[in-house]
């Protein structure tokens, strides 16, 4: 009996020092000199360029890169560019592991290439769900717009079946919708496995490069072929000559964007 209530005070202790450790990191995250938004356990660093739309939020979510980038360097440009075009209030977020971005609970999306599809796990896309709800909380949006390129694209796919109320409109870019072609590990999740959970009055575009050879044009119009079978009001939009890198940042996925929000 004695040993049953030690143990029971153990872990009563363990979860409030648990707790108390999670609100300090909130706390001190939301304290930060700069833009910071706790979530997941992560204190994310992100840039925001101000529009005038008012109840509308556009997030820019990026794909893998080296541990340690600093990809709101890349991507502030970008963020600028995106709400001078559609009047819209632009967050660029830097993931776990880049810029100032902590690494509390998740790892970098890659630390060498032969990681696995770290995008492509649950926890991370669960991650993923609480950043997207935190920021569309801060900025009172009721419509979001996420734009992702490569495992950023992949991750909203994904996100977009588990939770189909969150997002309005989605630009996806040289991502990969099927996990399961390209990795048997166990455990893994894309959006074809969630495909019929998508909310329909979602509007989609999907875009590829013909010389994107990391995510190749089949793997984007196959997905296509998919979510039109299905109902899904989505575009396709094709990049001559576009590769992979920055294919989100092509005037044909921009002008793709401004149109989705009209």
């Amino acid at each position: 009996m004695i040993k049953k209530t030690l143990l029971s005070i153990g872990v009563c202790t363990f979860l409030v020092g648990s707790s108390l450790l999670g609100s300090d990191l909130k706390t001190s995250c939301e304290t930060k000199e700069g833009s910071f938004i706790f979530a997941g356990g992560e204190c994310i660093q992100f840039y925001k360029a101000d529009g005038e739309t008012k109840g509308a939020l556009n997030i820019i979510i990026h794909g893998n890169w080296p541990e340690g980038t600093n990809t709101l360097g890349r991507y502030a440009p970008f963020a600028d560019n995106i709400a001078m075009s559609t009047d819209v209030t632009t967050v660029a977020v830097a993931l776990p592991g880049y810029s100032e971005s902590s690494t509390n609970k998740l790892q970098p999306l890659i630390k060498s290439p032969k990681d696995k599809p770290y995008a492509a796990t649950k926890e991370y896309v669960e991650f993923l769900n609480q950043l997207v709800s935190n920021l569309k909380a801060k900025y009172h949006a009721q419509k979001i717009t996420y734009i992702g390129h490569s495992a950023g694209a992949m991750m909203g796919a994904t996100l977009s079946g588990m939770k189909p109320d969150l997002i309005q409109n989605i630009a996806l870019a040289g991502g990969r919708y099927n996990i399961h072609e390209v990795s048997k590990e166990k455990g893994l999740i894309s959006a074809t496995d969630l495909i019929d959970k998508m909310n329909k009055n979602m509007k989609m575009v999907l875009t590829y490069g013909t010389k994107d050879t990391i995510s190749e044009p089949k793997v984007t119009t196959d997905f296509y072929k998919l979510a039109k079978e299905k109902g899904l009001d989505v575009k396709l939009v094709e990049v001559k000559d576009g590769v992979h890198l920055d294919l989100d940042m092509t005037d044909e996925n921009v002008q793709a964007i401004v149109g989705m929000n009209e």
